[in-house]
């Protein structure tokens, strides 16, 4: 629900390691002879972060030839449970991929209790294609069609989070404690409460130490609307790759500090169901050939904005799954909570999917405001451009703006099941499209397999009730 900073739509520096180059490994080995490790790090069809610990004596073969992985890798559920129907495991003898070192994603850990790197890797099949199971091949496919159509999109995220207090009582379902300060009188929501910021200064100071050690275009920090919900924003990027590098890095810096503070962060998108949900929220402009915001442009700007609006509009319902991708997520899709329940669209207004924000004409961007921060930021990046693309190239027009309360109005729904977003998602054209058969295949199957889980699943409510 946070503000971005206008100024900051036309993207800018980042402070930390140099940009990538050729001899990026080599050059990060000299600037730091003491390195002892290498964490390499991919991101599977669920956002969760996978991938094993080598010595720094591996990174030059990564940035080179790649580090050997497994498809079957991409063919695991939440759980890390492998889903047979992908094809991706025995059945096929359990391939191995190259996962090469992604250029400009070398950086130092920080919390590290050695001296040690990090680095995004992507999977190659071994013909050096980029494989198709990898959800940040799938994003780069889709920038690589606007760039072929004219356009740089410029993108940043927010992410919201809970910080929990693993030491206090727990809740009476279980669930850890949110942290936040004790005050008598009902539960306080504390929205931009400063003092809630300083509460905790240790901690969120060690994070944006960190995260400009490791070149992160960290923005504003802000409590956000629940006690132990905060937000943090990252700056524009006009490159939508680096942009959800950015955000995945981001979650695991969170998590780290978090950790080391003797806390657990969360990004669940429903923790709980009294308080607000956690939203990743996506700003994108289109920049032209020249670095000229398209939106801005007083002759057809206006016009282009529409067709972007009415392509994410007519996509978005079979494109939820991306953008909602667990079982919880649906909790989150509650009517009066600021988290959209229609495919809607309107100016500065906080209850529709699509948000324009308030602003001079030169920083003029859509806030899309569906995902969950659980969601993988590659596949909601390669989602939320695909449909802007769509509605260029169809030049679609948009329904009227939704003025008032989007919950209230008759606009098309989003599924509200997981279930449905499944069936919307392996029926849809516009994904086979923008993904290809076999990775709409591929995730249908993943998450049935998620549905399934939870399915099979007798709740301790239930217990409580009928026993």
């Amino acid at each position: 629900m946070g503000h971005m900073d206008v100024g900051a739509a036309a993207g800018g520096t980042v402070a930390g390691e140099p940009l990538a180059g050729p001899g990026e490994a080599e050059r990060f080995l000299a600037a730091h002879p003491d390195l002892e490790a290498i964490e390499f790090l991919i991101t599977d069809s669920n956002g969760v972060l996978r991938g094993k610990w080598a010595p720094a004596t591996a990174l030059k073969k990564a940035f080179k030839d790649g580090v050997n992985f497994p498809f079957s890798l991409y063919g695991l559920d939440v759980w890390g449970r492998e889903v047979m129907e992908t094809g991706l495991h025995v059945t096929t003898g359990d391939r191995d991929g190259y996962c090469r070192a992604v250029p400009g994603t070398l950086r130092p850990v920080p919390w590290a209790d050695r001296p040690t790197a990090q680095a995004i890797l992507t999977m190659h099949t071994e013909h050096g294609e980029a494989y198709i199971g990898d959800p940040r091949n799938a994003l780069a496919r889709v920038v690589g069609r606007l760039a072929a159509a004219g356009y740089t999109a410029c993108c940043a995220i927010e992410l919201e989070f809970y910080l929990l207090d693993p030491k206090a009582p727990p809740m009476t379902n279980g669930m850890p404690a949110p942290v936040y300060r004790a005050t008598a009188g009902p539960v306080p929501q504390n929205m931009y409460a400063m003092s809630d910021l300083s509460e905790f200064s240790g901690l969120f100071s060690e994070i944006w130490s960190h995260g400009r050690a490791q070149g992160l275009p960290l923005d504003t920090m802000v409590s956000e609307a629940a006690p132990g919900q905060f937000e943090i924003n990252l700056k524009h990027r006009p490159d939508a790759l680096a942009a959800a590098d950015d955000a995945v890095m981001l979650k695991r810096l969170v998590c780290e500090v978090a950790r080391r503070h003797g806390l657990k962060a969360t990004f669940m998108a429903k923790p709980f169901m009294e308080v607000a949900g956690n939203g990743l929220h996506v700003h994108v402009s289109l920049l032209d050939r020249h670095g000229h915001n398209v939106f801005a442009d007083p002759v057809t700007g206006e016009k282009r904005l529409g067709h972007c609006v009415a392509g994410l509009l007519d996509t978005m319902q079979a494109a939820t799954l991306l953008f909602v991708p667990t079982w919880n997520g649906y909790r989150r899709l509650q009517p009066g909570s600021y988290a959209p329940t229609t495919a809607s669209w309107g100016y500065n207004n906080r209850s529709v999917g699509v948000r324009i924000p308030a602003g001079p004409d030169e920083a003029r961007r859509l806030e899309h405001r569906i995902a969950g921060a659980d969601a993988n930021p590659y596949l909601v990046l390669a989602g939320v451009l695909a449909g802007v693309l769509d509605g260029l190239e169809r030049e679609l027009t948009p329904p009227p703006p939704v003025v008032t309360n989007a919950y209230e109005e008759p606009v098309p729904p989003l599924p509200d099941a997981m279930d449905d977003a499944i069936t919307l998602f392996e029926r849809s054209d516009f994904i086979r499209r923008t993904f290809g058969l076999e990775y709409r295949s591929l995730l249908a199957h993943l998450k049935r397999a998620e549905v399934k889980a939870f399915e099979s699943e007798i709740t301790p409510l239930e217990r409580l009730t009928y026993l």
